[in-house]
Order: C-alpha cells, then structure tokens, then sequence
C-alpha cells in the first residue's frame, strides 16, 4: 500500500515491481492457458484463429474406449500409489525427525533422492528390478514405483509440519495411561495432518502426471492417462490432446487450491495458543 510519504522514486518502483512481477507471472501461466481455448476449437487442428467453439473433443475424450481407459487407470494408480506414499512417508518423517542417530542425514539423504534422481534413471532401474520378479506390465510395480516417487514430498512436508510440533502432549497423553497407538491416533496425527494431506496431494499430483516410468513398467492395459497423451502427442495431433490437458490444467487449480488451505490451516495450528 502507499504511503502518503513517499518519493516519486519509490512510487516508481512500487509499480514497476509489481509490473515485472505481474510479466512474469504471465510469462510463465500465458503457454500452459493458449490450450485452453484449442479444446474448443470445432476443426480437426491445433491453430489459431479458432474459427468456431464446440465442445466435440471433450465429447471425444469421454466417448472413447481409450482414453476412457488410460483415465481408469490412472484413477487406479495415482490412489494408490499415493496411500502407499502417505503411510511410508509420514513413519519415516516422524522417525527421522524424532530420533537421532549415526547416519541420519545419510538415510534421509537416500529416502528423498527420487526427487532429484533423473526419472529416466528411476525407470530403468525400476524395469531391470521388477522384470526378474514378473512385476512387468503390471499393476502392483506401477503402483509401488510412482509411492516411491511420492515418499520424498511426504516426508519434507510432514517434517517441516513436525518442526513445530509440542511433543509435551505425546508425554502428556502418555502420562495419562494412553498406548503409543493411541497416542498417535488421537494427538499427533490430527496436529500433523495438514502436512500428510499436503504431502499425499503431492505425491498424487506426481503420481497422476508421470509418463517416464510408465512408459518403462505399462503395458497397453496399465497406459495411463499422461501415457496415453504421449502416445497421441506421437501418432497424431489431435485436439483431444487438448480437452484432456484443459481437464488436467483443471484438476491441478483445485489440488493448488487445496493446498493453499491447507496451508492457512496449518499455520493458524501452529500460531494457536495452548490452553
């Protein structure tokens, strides 16, 4: 806000700043919004102008076998994979962040580096492992690759969560007779949920939008939606690729959105005062 005060340099700079930053944020939102438009387009062509609106390709998407199909399956991994993730992730943030031992930050090193592993590299190695083990074109090896892909995000998410933690009431509940189960059903799982769900909406944003493993451990029965893109990308342009990127560009707003309250609420916890 400006204040009466201020200098004509500054006022300048007020605005300019905010032009820079408004250019930016254009700069980086404007090629993902240009599909937008193109899933209405009426032709068979990804161009502009759009000479007429229609919704035929969203039509499309839903009236068609496969990409029906690549959908179902990734509403059948990204779950999944997610509840796998939100699980390891969240006993390995508590351990890690609780404990203190010889090689912690060598463990936590290696538990978070499938964020920063080049995924071509994670899918390969995934392949030569679960090839020898029948997992191949399966299910279960999809599923159990993208967890690992997501358990990175869990774990940074719930162990910023745990930094403020009071961990006077674990002792508290435990002074009152309460197992450690119960303890951690009834006090330190509600205080840190923010941050699991943060995590596992995360994990399944990353789940749902992987193509590099997928082409490495899906068959054509496991393609999954972002596969099956690919594939169209490949064999022909087609502006069903479009309706299916607008629902996805969709989908993310609300996960963003999400996480944005969730963050808030995370927030007002941790300021709030103990009574």
């Amino acid at each position: 806000m400006l204040t009466p005060y201020m200098s004509p340099i500054e006022r300048i700079w007020y605005y300019s700043l905010r032009l820079i930053c408004a250019l930016i944020l254009l700069f980086l939102v404007l090629p993902v919004l240009v599909i937008v438009p193109l899933s209405f387009t009426s032709g068979t062509f990804l161009v502009y102008p759009i000479q007429e609106f229609s919704l035929r390709w969203y039509q499309d998407f839903f009236s068609s076998a496969e990409w029906m199909r690549s959908l179902k399956n990734s509403l059948i991994v990204a779950p999944a994979a997610t509840l796998l993730a939100m699980v390891f992730g969240t006993l390995a943030a508590i351990g890690l962040t609780r404990s203190d031992f010889p090689g912690k930050a060598l463990i936590m090193s290696l538990v978070i580096s499938p964020m920063v592993v080049p995924v071509v590299i994670v899918g390969v190695a995934c392949y030569l492992a679960f090839a020898p083990l029948g997992f191949g074109n399966s299910y279960l090896g999809l599923i159990v690759t993208h967890a690992v892909l997501g358990v990175p995000f869990v774990i940074i998410t719930v162990s910023a969560t745990l930094q403020g933690f009071n961990y006077n009431l674990v002792r508290a509940a435990a002074s009152l007779g309460a197992s450690p189960l119960t303890t951690f059903r009834r006090v330190t799982l509600p205080l840190i949920a923010p941050g699991v769900i943060s995590g596992a909406l995360f994990a399944f944003a990353t789940s749902f939008d992987e193509v590099v493993v997928t082409l490495f451990l899906a068959g054509p029965e496991q393609a999954t939606l972002p596969r099956q893109m690919f594939s169209g990308i490949r064999e022909n342009l087609s502006p069903t690729i479009a309706a299916a990127a607008t629902l996805l560009i969709g989908f993310s707003v609300v996960l963003l959105l999400t996480l944005e309250w969730l963050r808030g609420r995370s927030e007002k916890l941790r300021t709030a005062p103990v009574e």
